[in-house]
């Protein structure tokens, strides 16, 4: 009788990391010990701790799985069915965008803002996705509540989930709605933030692979990157209270044309934060003379 081969954990992952090699995968070793963990649920170290356990057949048929998805550059979190962000776990799939680590930084300054000014503020978040941004202040700030709004009801079924899950789904809500559609006009409020679609639709052919794979119609921001910014100003003042706070994340080089065009809309305090890379990645705007426009500059050191 022929003896099938013993993967241990090592073998495998020696194995795996070549392989993801060879497909272009960026983080080859790295992501295969990730996916390993999820099949065996434990920690990295416990991988290195036990480098000669087999595998048994149940456990090689899931990693094979895992393999053969990323191998395609299926993004890693996509497969997980899950990405940590802020101090929780997001349940994110293909209809979502993956949480990115700037944006944690973008949330940091509001929870700053909203701690200096107003730690009740009534928020809502354009382009919602997962919910990660409105979950994590609403997690943040116990008295807070908010609106979030998606055109993709995929995207919305996600971020209902999450706010199930991370328990503030008692002061969200989630509305189907392109930009400001759905919200009546008499709504006003203190924090309107968004991480809107900001690649100029030229450039998503080239962006990683892992990449192209997230929902376009969360990336593709227009020719120049600056449709969703155009028409999110020309209606955000009308739905900010008189001191409220506009709040974006940005793409590469677009800091100038958005901080211009806060400031067309009456928003004349404007701020920009870089994020890790030192490149410019947030706008703050407000209304001169508001709470909000005295601390722009504290929030975005």
């Amino acid at each position: 009788m022929e003896t099938k081969p013993v993967w241990t954990i090592i073998k495998i992952l020696n194995w795996t990391k070549q392989y993801f090699a060879e497909k272009g995968v960026e983080n080859p070793r790295l992501d295969a010990e990730i996916l390993l963990c999820a099949v065996l649920k434990c920690e990295r170290i416990k991988l290195y701790l036990d480098f000669e356990r087999p595998l048994d057949e149940q456990e090689l048929a899931a990693y094979r799985g895992f393999v053969a998805r990323r191998a395609q550059h299926e993004p890693l979190a996509y497969i997980l069915g899950e990405k940590a962000f802020m101090r929780n776990t997001f349940k994110v799939n293909s209809h979502t965008l993956v949480p990115r680590p700037e944006t944690e930084l973008l949330v940091e300054s509001l929870l700053s803002a909203a701690d200096k000014v107003n730690s009740e503020p009534k928020i809502l978040d354009i382009g919602t996705g997962s919910g990660a941004i409105l979950v994590s202040l609403l997690d943040y700030l116990p008295q807070a509540k908010g609106v979030g709004v998606d055109i993709a009801p995929g995207a919305l079924k996600v971020a209902k989930e999450n706010a199930v899950r991370i328990g503030v789904a008692d002061r969200a809500a989630f509305l189907l709605s392109d930009l400001f559609s759905a919200i009546p006009e008499e709504k006003k409020f203190d924090i309107i933030v968004s991480n809107p679609p900001y690649i100029p639709a030229a450039d998503i052919g080239t962006l990683a692979r892992d990449v192209q794979q997230e929902p376009h119609g969360a990336l593709d921001g227009g020719v120049d990157g600056l449709d969703f910014y155009r028409r999110i100003t020309d209606k955000a003042a009308d739905y900010l209270t008189a001191d409220g706070l506009l709040a974006f994340e940005i793409g590469i080089g677009q800091s100038k044309a958005v901080c211009a065009m806060c400031r067309a809309c009456g928003l004349g305090a404007v701020a920009v934060r870089r994020d890790y890379a030192d490149i410019d990645r947030m706008v703050f705007a407000a209304r001169e003379g508001g709470r909000y426009a005295d601390i722009l500059l504290e929030i975005t050191k």
